[in-house]
């Protein structure tokens, strides 16, 4: 039973659900245990040819009937198109790119996010600076109403780890953002740092990401992140952040 249901799972990832439906019927019609290879015949590619003649394989060797299986598919395609259209992942990366995989670079994804914003926007990062298009972004934000919180690095001066106040100069460029900082850090943080680089919109479509806010980070470094739209991540993210300053773990500056 479970290489049917792999062999199910593998058809509807593969195929569209219009598809599916026209491969359903097919086999509804057939009488179990003489299906024959022209339930493949509609399908477009070699490689989804052979995952449904492997489906049809494994169908043999087991007692499950035409219509149970015809309806396993249906329920699985609709299943899948429904969790797809709600909730995707996109991987992102800055560098040098291979023919094998087809990725969105670091600056485009932020700004899907801070462009996607509407009511609240939050980004960490451990520095940021020489980013024109992404502090462009977020002052285009704050003039159609968005809120933007910011959890960034101290400065060593005032008691984090990085030479310059980064602080001072966000609030600087973008003067309406809600600047916060991880001053209290105890046990076992006492050496903590913000390291985080995440961008979450009104816990909706987050990036999560490897790059700082950085010029380099935007168009040089090797940096890898995923683009998360809809589903319960960017939500958990965002009530995760939310509840940092909740309970002032971190505090605004």
């Amino acid at each position: 039973m479970e290489d049917l249901l792999e062999a199910v799972k593998t058809v509807v990832c593969l195929i569209s659900p219009e598809k599916v439906h026209a491969l359903a019927n097919r086999i509804r019609k057939t009488e179990h245990g003489k299906a024959n290879t022209s339930l493949s015949d509609a399908l477009g590619t070699p490689k989804a040819k052979a995952v449904v003649d492997e489906l049809i394989d494994i169908w043999h060797a087991t007692s499950i009937t035409a219509g149970e299986l015809a309806s396993m598919l249906l329920a699985a395609s609709h299943t899948f198109d429904s969790v797809s259209k709600r909730h995707s992942i996109e991987l992102v990366w800055t560098g040098p790119t291979t023919p094998f995989v087809s990725t969105r670079r670091t600056e485009q994804a932020l700004l899907q996010v801070i462009n996607a914003a509407v009511s609240t926007l939050f980004i960490t990062s451990f520095v940021a600076y020489d980013v024109t298009k992404i502090v462009n972004g977020l002052n285009k934000a704050s003039d159609r109403g968005v809120e933007i919180s910011m959890l960034l690095e101290s400065s060593q001066q005032h008691g984090g780890s990085i030479s310059f106040d980064v602080i001072a100069k966000m609030r600087t460029l973008v003067p309406t953002a809600k600047i916060y900082a991880w001053v209290h850090r105890e046990s076992p943080f006492f050496n903590g740092r913000v390291h985080a680089k995440v961008a979450v919109a009104d816990g909706s479509v987050c990036f999560i990401t490897s790059a700082n806010l950085t010029g380099h980070a935007m168009e040089q470094n090797m940096e890898a992140g995923v683009l998360i739209s809809h589903g319960f991540i960017p939500d958990l993210l965002h009530k995760h952040l939310q509840s940092l300053i909740d309970m002032a773990v971190v505090v605004k500056v």
